[in-house]
């Protein structure tokens, strides 16, 4: 089994570590979050950011950023992949492909079918 990594400092609560750039970041490939790009962030994610919390915002996504980082830093090879927290075994079926079988029941949803397929009003001339 690895042997567990360092724990990570932190003096705030649930292990965030907040960091400004420093000798400890230097050379680091993390990009550098900017009000220019807090802004295209909230523009994609069509939420409305005062201008007087840009910079803070900043620092925090930058703080993520740098989290993540030092996430991927951890050596996870000898590690596999999980599906739950739990250990267990997906339930495997063929491959097969079918139609299902139930084409009668999905039909009785329509609200007009014709001929076996779903009848739907003409939209091209």
């Amino acid at each position: 089994m690895a042997e567990n990594p360092a724990p990570l400092p932190s003096g705030r609560p649930g292990g965030y570590v907040r960091r400004t750039k420093s000798a400890e970041t230097e050379g680091s490939t993390a990009m550098a979050i900017d009000r220019s790009t807090v802004l295209k962030i909230a523009t994609l994610a069509r939420i409305r950011v005062p201008e007087a919390e840009l910079d803070h915002l900043a620092g925090e996504l930058q703080g993520i950023v740098q989290w993540v980082e030092q996430l991927n830093q951890v050596d996870v090879s000898g590690v596999e992949p999980m599906t739950s927290v739990r250990p267990m075994r997906l339930k495997a079926r063929k491959d097969e492909v079918t139609d299902g079988g139930i084409r009668d029941k999905i039909l009785a949803n329509a609200p007009e079918a014709a001929g076996g397929f779903f009848a739907v009003p003409k939209v091209v001339e």
